[in-house]
């Protein structure tokens, strides 16, 4: 068991606007490491996806927030000024700043520590398929 911070890297392709369970990529890291409790960070490094820690038994909790984010912004609203990739471009921009690009989850016992109902997942915002980098790192 080091201890060090790890750092672990994955790149994710996106086929569509959703989410991307990460859960056993997160889990898979610790396992790797061999350690029993700490920290486990993790980060996207993009502007039009986010993280997220959601229901993990009922698909239809994910596709009501992704419907209740279409209300906050719209695909091509005419007041958006930030179009340059398409008309989900500002759309997503503002789901990433609304929800969050890092999260911290304790490990306890070699776990992570999330509820019954509980998985961790990318949300891609943006309509077309893309390649997220999503960053581990450990934390004794």
């Amino acid at each position: 068991m080091s201890s060090e911070t790890q750092h672990h890297e994955i790149s994710l392709r996106t086929h569509r606007r959703g989410t991307y369970n990460i859960t056993e990529e997160a889990q898979s890291f610790l396992n790797n490491l061999r350690v029993q409790s700490g920290i486990l960070h993790v980060f996207v490094s993009h502007t039009s996806a986010s993280l997220i820690l959601c229901e993990n038994a009922d698909p239809g909790v994910r596709r009501d927030l992704e419907l209740a984010f279409a209300s906050i912004a719209a695909d091509g609203d005419p007041r958006f000024e930030h179009t340059a990739e398409g008309p989900d471009d500002m759309a997503a921009h503002i789901r990433s700043v609304l929800t969050t690009n890092s999260i911290s989850i304790p490990v306890i016992g070699g776990e992570l520590a999330l509820g019954t109902w509980q998985g961790l997942y990318l949300w891609e915002h943006r309509t077309r398929p893309h390649h997220r980098r999503v960053i581990f790192s450990y934390h004794p």
